[in-house]
């Protein structure tokens, strides 16, 4: 593998959800990830040999109940310079493998723990999923329409943007910390945490009067009429974000719309009847036919595609952002002089892998003896 990540070496505690994409990223980044899952260990959603959220791993089935397991894993992670798990706070102290113990294993060991709530507070062991974590964060409160009730955003927000992405951020901060000190530590990720920072810009707004509690309302859930979207004559989508002046004026003439004809782009007594000459005009033409006559233009306006048409877009196709004949996002982000590429679906076999990290040969049989 190339990529900004290599020789970098992860052991993951098999979990589901935003550690093991994290794990997916560090894999496409050059990383060489060994991945640790209980014995019978169901998968969610889809079997691992055909999910690419589980790609570029050696895979290795450890008991970790067993002491022995437990004492194997840790002269593994003496070669290792990071450890994701994705349990319960709690649950990696009752295996005997708190960060104590694996510090003390590799004090330059920098851990990285994925949770919901964190791994302190009064809902650290309450289960939950990526909508909770954004009812606490306040963002989901946010999103969706006037008198309509919260819609998740997929599970994009929670689980993947403030749960892998910080995760990975944080692990990697430390890597670099560890190097320069011989010091690891634990990075502490909870979605909760991560999801109310992304809302560091809303929250910033709410506090200078700028931001309204009421959903559907604001400049940027879909409340302004040149930041929404529009049905269009075939029954699709467009979506607007002309938010800036010039921007708005390109809609405006793309429209075929006088400015004077219309109340103006930031007085909100008049968003009403902005909104509703805007429909009107979207309706008198198809998706496609818009496309072609605003999409890259000033105007900001851009077909809204389904995921069986997005991997089609002559953009997306130009970029390669998908990949494969069953489409899937390509590798991010890209790198200039340390491309990264997508992983293999597995990793080389585990006793390769820890021969390759320097473990001796007894080390690598009671590994690979203690299913």
């Amino acid at each position: 593998m190339s990529g900004p990540l290599q020789g970098v070496r992860v052991i993951e505690l098999a979990a589901i959800g935003p550690a093991p994409f994290c794990a997916m990223l560090f894999a496409d980044m050059g990383a060489e990830i060994l991945r640790v899952a209980m014995p019978r260990e169901s998968t969610f959603p889809a079997p691992e040999d055909s999910d690419p959220l589980w790609r570029g791993r050696s895979r290795l089935s450890l008991d970790l109940k067993q002491g022995t397991a437990r004492a194997a894993l840790l002269r593994a992670l003496t070669r290792a310079d990071i450890l994701i798990e994705g349990f319960r706070p709690g649950v990696l102290e009752r295996l005997g493998l708190s960060p104590e113990v694996c510090l003390t294993s590799n004090p330059r060991l920098v851990i990285g723990r994925m949770t919901g709530f964190g791994q302190s507070g009064p809902l650290a062991q309450a289960p939950g999923h990526d909508p909770n974590y954004l009812a606490l964060s306040g963002a989901l409160h946010g999103i969706g329409y006037p008198g309509q009730p919260p819609c998740p955003p997929l599970n994009l927000v929670a689980d993947f943007g403030g749960g892998a992405l910080y995760l990975a951020v944080g692990v990697l901060a430390a890597l670099l910390h560890a190097r320069e000190s011989g010091r690891g530590q634990v990075v502490d990720a909870a979605m909760l945490d991560g999801a109310a920072s992304l809302m560091g810009m809303i929250y910033t707004l709410r506090n200078h009067g700028q931001w309204s509690d009421e959903r559907g309302s604001n400049l940027l859930d879909g409340g302004c009429p040149f930041g929404s979207s529009y049905e269009t004559a075939d029954g699709r989508y467009v979506v607007v974000c002309a938010l800036e002046p010039r921007f708005y004026a390109a809609l405006l003439q793309g429209l075929g719309l006088e400015a004077g004809s219309l109340p103006a782009q930031y007085d909100r007594s008049g968003w009403p009847t902005l909104r509703q000459r805007f429909a009107e005009v979207f309706k008198t033409k198809t998706r496609a036919e818009w496309t072609r006559l605003l999409e890259g233009t000033d105007a900001c306006v851009t077909p809204v595609l389904s995921m069986g048409e997005a991997p089609e877009h002559p953009h997306n196709r130009a970029r390669g952002v998908f990949l494969g004949d069953k489409p899937v996002p390509g590798p991010a982000p890209r790198f200039s002089a340390t491309p990264s590429a997508h992983a293999p679906m597995r990793g080389p076999p585990a006793e390769e892998l820890l021969a390759h990290w320097g473990l001796e040969p007894d080390e690598i049989e009671a590994l690979t003896r203690n299913v």
